[in-house]
């Protein structure tokens, strides 16, 4: 692969990364800046937009410091569905930025229920406050009428070139979008109360949209992407039929599908991919909205001293000792959909020790991305054959062991843990050399670990069956 280095950033939930990646996918240099939300009654989950911009800015410059090597573009991807209103002259924002797991906006998708069908045949989203439309609509509503409200992307990129856009693979994460069309939709957008608001153009995740000196030298912003697609990207998941999963804050299953749009009849969504020289490839997606987050609740109340500790302490014992652990702490994403669904804990005993909660909490996350894997495999008429992986609690071998029982499949771990920023890092490359194959921007590295079901057919159906017994639907 010719052309220099890139410098690659992932905005997150609860930091920015940031890694100078050369042709070759090498590492050269990174730096990470914590970013921390606030949670507050009713579902709020909010982080201070200056930390949104501060954190790029300070994370892309230490990258480059590490590096001490020259770029030649940059690529950033963001969260997807966190939004903010903002003042479209000045760049002024005129809210905090509301998290993609906030809840508030409830009240948005219940008044808007009679026309949940109409939405989902034309964006493939599952109408929910974990989008963003109803969060702009709720902004629209409770903050200001003034300026605009778009996803944290479009205000970052603004701040960085003066553009007003975001990438066709974020756009579809709104609900405003025509998911056949890639165009802003008219119905949706009336239909949340905000057709008299201009969008920002929807451009593909490859080209330059403007040209940056935030890092220091003139530099042109040319690859854009939401995270998870990016990690898709990251993980060489070209092909349809293949998957990977994110293991974050949340986990978030992605299954690409190729040129035409797939709607799920199995309670996963769809979305765009990516979308290159206007072509689009689409993908299905299913999501476990408390992973790393549930971890932290342990560490919360005492049953973990540190994060890091869930395989120490969980390996003290062999198995959950007859406890269920159902992690719905933010509620059920995909494929029930249940904002309202509360976390449980069932089979306690008096011998019940903090090895049992960690254990059963473990099966509870791979319960839920097992449940995800399964409605892919319907819509897409074939079972998936390995699961790519990549995220911090992929280090986790209790959790990919107990990954690989309850699909019974293999579970690939990704070489690299910054999957988002080496697909985005792919997306910036394709922007400064668009003769540059798809395939050839993504570079290929056998996984840092394989692991193999252990478990029969009978005991991961036993362990899944006791999980959705429990669910309260």
């Amino acid at each position: 692969m010719g052309g220099g280095a890139v410098l690659a950033i992932d905005q997150g939930t609860s930091g920015t990364k940031a890694l100078v990646v050369a042709p070759g996918g090498e590492v050269l240099g990174s730096a990470q800046v914590d970013v921390r939300p606030t949670y507050g009654e009713g579902g709020l989950v909010e982080v201070d937009r200056r930390d949104l911009l501060g954190s790029v800015v300070a994370a892309g410059r230490a990258a480059l410091d590490a590096a001490g090597a020259r770029v030649d573009a940059v690529g950033l991807a963001n969260q997807g569905e966190t939004v903010l209103v903002w003042d479209r002259a000045s760049g002024e924002p005129r809210s905090p930025a509301v998290v993609w797991q906030d809840r508030r906006s409830a009240g948005v998708c219940e008044r808007l229920a009679p026309y949940a069908q109409r939405l989902a045949a034309l964006t493939g989203l599952t109408l929910d406050p974990y989008f963003a439309a109803p969060k702009m609509a709720w902004l629209r509503e409770t903050s200001t009428r003034d300026g605009v409200v778009t996803t944290s992307d479009a205000w970052l990129l603004h701040e960085l070139t003066g553009s007003y856009v975001t990438d066709a693979s974020t756009a579809s994460r709104t609900m405003l979008l025509d998911l056949d069309t890639c165009a802003w939709s008219a119905e949706a957008t009336a239909l949340f109360g905000l057709a008299e608001m201009e969008l920002p153009r929807v451009v593909d995740v490859a080209g330059s949209v403007g040209t940056t000196t935030m890092f220091g030298p003139e530099l042109p912003v040319a690859g854009l992407m939401v995270d998870q697609q990016a990690a898709l990207l990251g993980q060489g998941c070209l092909l349809p039929g293949t998957a990977k999963c994110t293991y974050g804050t949340g986990a978030f299953l992605l299954a690409t599908t190729g040129p035409q749009p797939r709607r799920s009849s199995s309670g996963l969504t769809a979305s765009v991919a990516w979308r290159l020289s206007g072509e689009p490839t689409y993908c299905l997606d299913g999501q476990v909205f408390t992973v790393a987050s549930a971890v932290r609740w342990l560490v919360d109340v005492g049953v973990l001293a540190a994060a890091d500790e869930l395989d120490a302490v969980g390996s003290r014992v062999p198995d959950a000792g007859g406890v269920t652990f159902v992690p719905a702490l933010a509620g059920l994403g995909g494929p029930w959909w249940r904002g309202d669904a509360r976390g449980s804990l069932h089979g306690l005993s008096l011998q019940t020790e903090p090895g049992h909660l960690v254990r059963a909490l473990v099966d509870g996350i791979a319960a839920q991305v097992a449940s995800l894997v399964a409605a892919a495999a319907v819509d897409t008429g074939a079972p998936l054959s390995t699961l790519r992986v990549d995220g911090g609690l992929t280090r986790s071998r209790l959790l990919m062991q107990a990954q690989a029982d309850l699909l019974q499949a293999p579970v690939e771990v990704f070489a690299s843990p910054d999957a988002t920023a080496l697909g985005v890092a792919a997306a910036a490359r394709l922007g400064i050399d668009p003769g540059l194959a798809l395939s050839d921007a993504v570079p290929s590295s056998p996984p840092a670990a394989v692991y193999e079901p252990r478990a029969t057919a009978d005991e991961a159906g036993e362990r899944l069956g006791r999980f959705h017994a429990r669910l309260d639907l």
